[in-house]
C-alpha cells in the first residue's frame, strides 16, 4: 500500500497522533441503503449482482432503502428485496417523482426473466415511498435511516453518494460500514484514484480502509453465478470501527449526527423530517391546484 514519508520530530509525530480521536458510536440500525444506477448497464452481471443482493438483504432482514426508482440496477434490487418479502423504503425528490422516475442512460435492456419479474409493478405495491424537497434532503434521510451503505455500479450520482458518506465517516459524522461491489473490477478506477490519493499527501493513509472493495473471484467469469449478496454482508460485519481513529469532530455531542433516532433537534416544535414531509405535501397541494385551475 503506497504511504507517505514522515520526516516529523518525535514531539511532531506525538502531536499528530494526538489530532485523531475514536469514531462515534456504531449506529444499531440494520437497514442497509444502496446505492446504484437507474440504468441497467450493458453487462448481464450487473443485474445479477443487484439480484444477489437484493436477495440476501431480505433473507437477513435487513431493511432497504434506496433511492426510489423503479428502473435500473435500483429497480432490481428493491424489487428483489420487495419480492422477498423483504422492507423496501424508497426516498425520492420531488422533482424526479413528479417527471415519472428516472430513465435508463445507457439504453440498457433486461437480460434474465428473473430480472423482468422483480421489475414488474406487482411485486412493488408494498415499498415505501418518501417525497422529499430536493437531492439533498434525499441523501441525508437515507443516511440517517441505515446502519451501513453498499454502493453497485452506476454513474456520477452514484460516485457521488458513495464519496459522500466516506468522507461523512472520515469527519465522524457517522460510523458506517461502506461497501462497494466491484463487478467487472468496475470501481477498479476508484480504489487507484484513493491510493494515488495517499501516496501525493492528499488522503491520510489510515483512511484507506474506510471503504470496503469487494472484489469476486479472480476469474471475471465466474462474477455471474457469484453470491455478491453474501459477500457484501460479510463485507458489513467485519467492519473493524472501534479500532479506527479520525478527526475529533463532535457533530452531535459524541453521537452519531446522521442517525435518524438521535435526531432532537425541532423545527416549530415539529421535528426535522415531519417538516420536511409537510412541506412537501404542500407543494404537491400547490401544484396540484395550479394544475387543476389550468385546465379549467
Amino acid at each position: 500500500m503506497p504511504t507517505i514519508s514522515s520526516h516529523s520530530s518525535p514531539a511532531q509525530s506525538q502531536c499528530n497522533s494526538e489530532q485523531f480521536t475514536e469514531m462515534v458510536a456504531r449506529s444499531p440500525s440494520r437497514a442497509v441503503a444502496v446505492y446504484c444506477a437507474a440504468s441497467l448497464g450493458k453487462q448481464k452481471v450487473f443485474q445479477a449482482a443487484a439480484l444477489s443482493l437484493g436477495y440476501a438483504l431480505s433473507v437477513d432482514k435487513r431493511p432497504l432503502v434506496y433511492g426510489g426508482g423503479n428502473n435500473g440496477i435500483m429497480g432490481v434490487v428493491s424489487g428483489a428485496v420487495s419480492k422477498a418479502k423483504g422492507k423496501v423504503t424508497g426516498i425520492i425528490p420531488y422533482a424526479i417523482f413528479a417527471a415519472g422516475g428516472e430513465r435508463d442512460k445507457g439504453n440498457g435492456h433486461v437480460t434474465a426473466q428473473a430480472v423482468s419479474e422483480v421489475l414488474d409493478e406487482a411485486h412493488r405495491d408494498e415499498i415505501e415511498t418518501i417525497v422529499v424537497n430536493s437531492m439533498h434532503e434525499r441523501k441525508v434521510e437515507m443516511a440517517r435511516r441505515v446502519g451501513a451503505f453498499i454502493g453497485l455500479p452506476g454513474g456520477f450520482g452514484t460516485f457521488e453518494e458513495m464519496l459522500e458518506v466516506i468522507t461523512w465517516n472520515q469527519l465522524n459524522i457517522h460510523n458506517k460500514p461502506v461497501v462497494l461491489l466491484n463487478v467487472l473490477s468496475y470501481y477498479n478506477p476508484l480504489r487507484e484514484l484513493i491510493k494515488n490519493g495517499i501516496q501525493e499527501g492528499f488522503i491520510n493513509p489510515r483512511n484507506e480502509h474506510l471503504v470496503i472493495f469487494v472484489d469476486g473471484p479472480a476469474d471475471h467469469k465466474e462474477h455471474e453465478t457469484f453470491d455478491w449478496g453474501k459477500a457484501a454482508l460479510e463485507a458489513i460485519d467485519s467492519w473493524q470501527y472501534e479500532k479506527s481513529k479520525i478527526l475529533p469532530f463532535h457533530w452531535n455531542k459524541d453521537e452519531d449526527s446522521s442517525d435518524l433516532t438521535n435526531v432532537k433537534a425541532e423545527m416549530n416544535g415539529t421535528p426535522p423530517m415531519l417538516h420536511a414531509l409537510k412541506a412537501t405535501n404542500g407543494w404537491l397541494r400547490k401544484v396540484w391546484h395550479v394544475r387543476v385551475r389550468s385546465r379549467v
